[in-house]
């Protein structure tokens, strides 16, 4: 087994570990739990304000995300490829920005129009001020997605795919499968996963 493979293995299996072992600052909400902050309005990028609730369809992908962090970057297209296929299935998205702290920087509103522009976005691109939501959802990284169900209930968290660090050689796409499983009625196999990337910019 050469080096390459062994470090490939190495991060699945880290991203497929249980949540509590890796503790990251805030707790996160545990799979069953209510959709959080459901009714907090939050300002997209197009001058709307949405709720989580609002958003929810046939289920909800909420992702906590921003412009700059190099994990959201290499996952741009993952992103849009997510994006396609829940408005394909009906199921709701929104894309959140927690980062609190950048708001004068490279989390602007202003740069989040660009960005969200620049990508492609076609669904709710949104800031969470004070990180209000992030919090309250207990996210600590960009990215980090939490599928809920048409009911409200989170039937999945964590990372989208078992190689965030290279998504091109990702074998297992954790966030898809879980759509699928969702909206076949069946449990979610795996449920809790790893996010891996940046930390969420709070306030001090």
């Amino acid at each position: 087994m050469n080096m390459r493979m062994m470090l490939g293995l190495a991060v699945a299996a880290m991203i497929a570990a249980p949540a509590h072992t890796f503790a990251q600052g805030k707790e996160s909400i545990a799979i069953g739990t209510s959709l959080p902050a459901a009714s907090e309005k939050m300002k997209s990028v197009d001058g709307k304000n949405i709720t989580l609730s609002g958003a929810n369809k046939e289920g909800l992908v909420v992702m906590f995300s921003c412009n700059t962090c190099p994990y959201v970057v290499k996952s741009q297209a993952r992103t849009k490829e997510v994006m396609n296929y829940a408005k394909e299935k009906g199921v709701g998205m929104v894309i959140i920005n927690s980062n609190e702290a950048k708001r004068g920087d490279d989390d602007s509103y202003d740069a989040m129009k660009k960005y969200a522009k620049a990508q492609g976005y076609d669904v709710p691109y949104v800031v969470d001020e004070k990180s209000k939501v992030a919090d309250a959802f207990g996210a600590n990284r960009t990215p980090e997605v939490f599928l809920f169900d048409k009911s409200g209930k989170l039937v999945y968290k964590g990372a989208m795919e078992d190689n965030p660090s290279s998504p091109s050689e990702s074998r297992e796409l954790y966030l898809r499968d879980a759509i699928d499983q969702m909206l076949a009625g069946k449990p979610v196999h795996t449920n809790t996963t790893k996010s891996v990337g940046c930390t969420i910019k709070r306030l001090p």
